[in-house]
Order: C-alpha cells, then structure tokens, then sequence
C-alpha cells in the first residue's frame, strides 16, 4: 500500500541496500509485530458468520471528472473520488487511490498476498480512509483502523480484461517517476472478483514504508484475470526511482509472520483452497471411482439376470416334467 504519508527523503526500495529487509532501519514500524501482507493459510482461518457482506458503493459511477494516473516510482497509482465508498465496514471508509503490486517477467510471482504459500501473478490494491474520524488519508493512516484496504489477487487468464485496460492502456504515458496522465472515469467495480462474498479480514499494516500498523485488510478469495499481453505491459512498461532509471519491477513485500493475530473468513473452508494440479487430481480420482461404481453395478446386474434365467428355465423344465408323468 502507499500513501501521501511517504514523502520523505529517505530513499527505499524492494531489494539491495535500500531494500525490504533494510526498512526497519530506517522505519522502525517497518519491523513491528502486525506486518503485511501476510500468507492466509486456509486451514488456520477462523469463520465469523457474523461478518457483513462486503458492499462497495459507488463504485459502477465514478462521476465525469478525468482520474489521475500516476508514476511514483514505486507503483501505478490512480485517484478515485470520494463519492466511492464501502459499507459493511464498522465505519464509513471512503476510496482515496488504488494501485497495483507485480513481478518481473519470467518469473513467478508478483501479488503481496499468499493464499495457502500460493503467490500469483500481480495484487490490485483499493485504499480507503475513516471518514467519520478523520479529515485526510494521510491522518487516518497514522491510526488503528484508520486505513481500510482491499486486496485483490491478479491470475492470468485466457482474455483481455477491459476494466483493467482502462489503466494499462496509459501506462506509456507514464513511463518515468513522477509523469501523471489523466483517465477517463470508467466503472471500477468490475476491476474486483464478480464474487465478493467469500474473503479474509485482518488487522495489518501498510505494505511499504512507513508501514504504519492501520489497515483493515480485505482480501478476496476469488481472483481478477489479465491477460498475459495485459500483465507483460505492466512488467515491461514503467521505470522506477533507481539511478540509473531501472525497469519498475518486482515491487511486492514479502509475506510478515502472522504472529498472535487472527485471521476471519466470511465462508466455511472446505478444507483448503485446492491448486489446480491438486483440482486435476481430485477430478481423475472422481471419474475413476465413478467408472468403478458403473462396471460393479454392471456386473451385479448381470449376475442377477443370470441367475433369473436359470431360474425360469428350471420352472419350464420342472412343469414340462409334471405334465408328461400325469
């Protein structure tokens, strides 16, 4: 996650001797104990059936006024209005920004988020701030709560996704840090997963530094789909804030230690969430085990005509006896 809360003269990265494992040093909450992101181990969660249905209001309207598309340095970042809300939350989180978390060409990764160790290809990021207690993002995310964010797992798939276009068809314009472009408003909602009722809920951090201990974290479990055109474009496309300017890549924080904190699942896991080799598996095993039940009744149907037959003749051959005695 990033905020307007990291304008600071320190400089940072993801790897080498500004990276990650540097950030406490110079951002001592970077090290604290309630760090995201985190990787959600499905046989670990903790069902709430208490947990409201997530409802993203707004969200299909974003107004007429163009959006800001921005190159930080560290991520693509878009301005949403605040007219795009949450409900379902304990307090009215308004939409301030979202942005995107990658890899690198080639090699496997790229979302903060790990569900059961399984990273995929690229996270989309939604922030929200506490309206009701406080009167920026930059104040809020200094604050327990203050932060709600939803995280939102990216996979390759076989088509284009159109509302994802709408930013990646910009990114040319953008390509150094601190170039900005404007986008027309387009229909946020369907950047998120069609199913929003299945999710994990946990008390985390900012995903960079500061890495303020603030955000209510939502992240879904049902996952967006790219293109691979799609996600070569955001691999391949921006520059970061490296001297000599680098290609802006692999800007993900490793998974924190979950510590004592718990971890919410708004529905109940039926045992963990498979991968497809282990979907593929259980589907063969399936249509073995039906095939098996087939050719077994089969055979039992056909012992039992069998054995009608047998029958039926002994019937004929003993009443064919009777008459012939009498």
């Amino acid at each position: 996650i990033f905020t307007s809360t990291q304008m600071y003269n320190l400089v940072w990265g993801w790897g080498g001797p500004h990276g990650q494992d540097h950030w406490p040093a110079s951002y001592p909450e970077c090290g604290s104990n309630a760090q995201s992101p985190i990787d959600i181990q499905t046989d670990s969660v903790t069902f709430d059936p208490e947990l409201p249905a997530l409802q993203p209001h707004g969200y299909d309207q974003p107004g007429t006024e163009p959006l800001d598309l921005h190159n930080n340095g560290h991520t693509v970042q878009l301005s949403l209005p605040s007219t795009l809300y949450l409900g379902g939350l304990p307090r009215k989180y308004v939409a301030a920004q979202l942005h995107l978390h990658w890899g690198q060409k080639g090699s496997p990764g790229g979302s903060e988020h790990q569900i059961n160790s399984e990273a995929t290809a690229a996270e989309l990021h939604i922030v929200h701030y506490d309206s009701d207690s406080y009167d920026s993002l930059s104040e809020a995310a200094q604050r327990p709560q203050g932060l709600a964010v939803l995280g939102i797992l990216i996979e390759v798939g076989e088509t284009k996704n159109i509302a994802y276009e709408h930013i990646l068809s910009h990114l040319h314009e953008i390509r150094h840090k601190d170039q900005k472009t404007s986008v027309p408003p387009f229909n946020v909602r369907e950047l998120l997963p069609t199913e929003l009722g299945q999710f994990f809920r946990y008390n985390g951090s900012l995903t960079t530094p500061p890495c303020y201990q603030s955000v209510l974290w939502t992240v879904f479990s049902r996952r967006a789909q790219i293109s691979m055109g799609q996600l070569e474009k955001l691999q391949e496309t921006l520059f970061s804030t490296e001297e000599p300017s680098k290609l802006l890549v692999q800007n993900y924080r490793a998974p924190q230690p979950l510590n004592q904190r718990t971890v919410f699942a708004s529905f109940i896991q039926v045992g963990s969430l498979y991968t497809t080799g282990e979907m593929l598996s259980l589907g063969v095993g399936i249509l073995v085990g039906c095939l098996c039940l087939l050719l077994a009744a089969y055979f039992i149907a056909r012992k039992i005509r069998k054995k009608r037959l047998e029958n039926r003749k002994s019937v004929v051959f003993t009443s064919a006896q009777a008459t012939t005695e009498a």
